[in-house]
């Protein structure tokens, strides 16, 4: 557009530049910010695609970190029961769970003094050594019926605590039909979530010294003409005590060998189900393994204690008859520790 002069008069000259349109301005203006938002959104959007991309990596690189913590909880959570009893009515604690647990052992391995402690929580009923008669375990149909007994809380006991137990049990003697049937009593533990507790002796010596001992008092009964296998009074300690047994010294080593393999095979056969192994010796010398029995079993903690009293307490030597024989037969041994061992 040209310009255009103005003349006002004879000194005078003024040039006016000529005016732009507003619709070329608004145009502009229009277009630049149509350029900006271009920008942005494409800015935002390479963002967004970015964290895509990273969320989709984390989620298949990394598994759910709930599933993770489920896993490795599981197994130490035992599984709650809420038994309906058909000889009585568990009343007010009918909405309590109970815990169902079984202590594996060998006979003379402290299982009896180990129940006794268990026995002394309010909320724990072990019921002995239920298998131990022959007609219970002569085969399997006889053993399930009367496991279901038991965790049904319909077997009755001077452990028992009936309505309000939180955790019961009882003690099986791996020469009790348990190895023979070990494949369906593994199944059934697993099914009902049963929580095994292992209970063995390292000190085998002093196992065979305790068992010789106490088939001996089955015939000699030297407490005035009664048998007794776990004591409560040092004075019932010493008299059993006194007998000394002879040990074959000639099948020793073998001897040993074999109960140690019946712990390992009876390790091997139960090692799927929720368990806990323990030893006679560290109850002995560490009683917070009592606390980890507790939590194990998912009972509430409490001061465990026992009356019974340690029959052969001191030197092995002092209870064995023919002591250089078996000394001689396991030095050099890789027995030779439980010639020295206290416990």
């Amino acid at each position: 557009m040209a310009e255009y002069i103005c003349v006002f008069n004879k000194d005078t000259l003024l040039i006016k530049p000529s005016k732009k349109s507003p619709l070329f301005l608004r145009t502009i203006v229009l277009l630049f910010a149509m350029v900006c938002g271009i920008y942005i959104c494409t800015v935002c959007i390479k963002q967004i695609s970015t964290t895509v991309t990273k969320m989709n990596i984390q989620v298949i690189q990394n598994p759910s970190p709930d599933a993770n913590i489920i896993t490795q909880l599981e197994p130490r959570i035992p599984t709650l029961h809420y038994p309906k009893p058909e000889t009585f009515r568990r009343r007010e604690c009918s909405k309590n769970p109970v815990r169902f647990f079984v202590i594996l052992s060998m006979q003379r391995s402290g299982s009896g003094w180990f129940e006794t402690l268990l026995n002394s929580h309010v909320n724990v009923s072990s019921n002995g050594e239920i298998f131990s008669l022959l007609e219970r375990r002569k085969n399997i149909s006889n053993i399930v019926q009367t496991l279901e007994k038991v965790y049904n809380l319909d077997w009755f006991t001077s452990a028992s605590k009936n309505e309000c137990s939180a955790a019961v049990g009882f003690k099986w003697m791996l020469n009790q039909g348990l190895v023979e049937h070990h494949k369906e009593i593994v199944e059934y533990f697993n099914h009902r979530g049963v929580s095994v507790i292992f209970l063995f002796r390292r000190n085998l010596l002093r196992r065979m010294v305790s068992v010789l001992a106490n088939s001996y008092d089955r015939y000699a009964k030297l407490l005035n003409g009664t048998h007794k296998s776990h004591v409560h009074s040092q004075q019932e300690a010493t008299a059993l005590s006194s007998y000394k047994p002879i040990i074959n010294s000639a099948s020793l080593i073998s001897d040993l060998k074999e109960i140690g393999s019946a712990a390992v095979k009876a390790l091997e056969y139960f090692n799927s189900t929720r368990h806990l192994v323990l030893y006679y010796e560290d109850l002995i010398t560490n009683r917070t393994k009592l606390k980890d029995v507790q939590e194990f079993l998912g009972i509430p903690q409490m001061e465990l204690t026992s009356r019974q009293v340690k029959i052969h307490k001191g030197p092995l030597s002092d209870f064995v008859k023919n002591w250089d024989d078996v000394n001689k037969t396991l030095t050099g041994t890789e027995y030779e520790s439980f010639l020295r061992a206290d416990y």
